[in-house]
């Protein structure tokens, strides 16, 4: 049996988590009163069914029941009943774009700001996020991206490595990658946008690839990163992680910062590793 218990932020992917899981054979019940998590339990572990894969979705829209939550998790302790628990978060930013472009009310902020709203929800929901088993930042994701890392998570049978690596050049200009595991600074390699005929093309061209890369500078640094991404990455597995985010940042992210990102989820993808390639900032500019 493998029971995992889904909740974290509003807005910030739950419906499709839940989506993600159903189409992978999961049995799913969505906004489940946590009061009712230990009566679910028995059922699915003390009687004979066919159904082997659960999961049960709460939100903060059952936030009346939430005292019952920790009881009915240290209820499945006591009963030996394993479960997991993934928890779904996203940066205030972007959950306040999310809510705007889709014009919902948070379920918190119905006399208040939709920013005081998620800061309200973040603290009630602190402790289920730190008793998570797994926890998913999908402040970078789109739909269909965590639906990718929802399958890589919970899917059997895969001979791919568990964990997601996602990849991402930005432009220091624009801002560092808030939700970064590691950040690279490549402006040290050498800059394609003093060349007038390659400042309007990007990383993913050919031509600069080779003129950043026509360094011994260059070839040396992408040697020592791969030497340290080969140590940290089974490392971080064995420590349990299960979602890495790499940034590679270069001044405007066009070029230098492109073709790093490139070359390395290039790499990465090859030793079969779950590979999210994206240029945050390569259009900009």
């Amino acid at each position: 049996m493998r029971f995992v218990i889904v909740t974290g932020l509003s807005g910030s992917g739950k419906s499709e988590a839940m989506k993600s899981l159903e189409d992978l054979g999961f049995y799913c019940v969505d906004n489940l009163p946590p009061s009712l998590i230990s009566k679910f339990a028995e059922l699915c572990y003390e009687t004979k069914s066919s159904i082997d894969k659960v999961a049960l979705g709460i939100d903060i829209r059952g936030y009346q029941f939430f005292k019952n939550f920790n009881e009915s998790l240290d209820y499945l302790k006591k009963k030996g009943y394993a479960y997991e628990l993934l928890f779904l978060t996203c940066n205030d930013d972007v959950l306040i774009r999310r809510y705007k472009a889709t014009r919902r009310k948070h379920p918190l902020a119905k006399n208040i700001s939709i920013a005081e709203g998620i800061k309200n929800e973040k603290r009630i929901m602190k402790p289920f996020e730190d008793a998570a088993t797994n926890i998913i930042d999908t402040s970078n994701m789109k739909p269909r991206e965590l639906s990718e890392t929802i399958r890589n998570t919970y899917i059997e049978g895969e001979t791919k490595s568990k964990m997601t690596i996602f990849v991402i050049s930005f432009g220091f200009k624009y801002g560092i990658l808030k939700d970064a595991d590691l950040v690279f600074d490549v402006r040290f390699l050498p800059n394609p946008y003093y060349v007038d005929e390659l400042r309007a093309k990007t990383g993913d061209e050919k031509e600069i690839r080779d003129y950043v890369m026509n360094s011994k500078v260059s070839v040396e640094f992408f040697g020592k990163l791969k030497d340290m991404i080969d140590f940290l990455i089974p490392n971080y597995i064995e420590e349990g992680k299960q979602h890495l985010v790499i940034g590679i940042g270069c001044t405007g992210g066009k070029h230098r910062s492109v073709t790093i990102a490139n070359l390395l989820a290039k790499y990465l993808d090859e030793k079969e590793y779950f590979v999210v390639k994206k240029h945050r900032d390569s259009m900009l500019g």
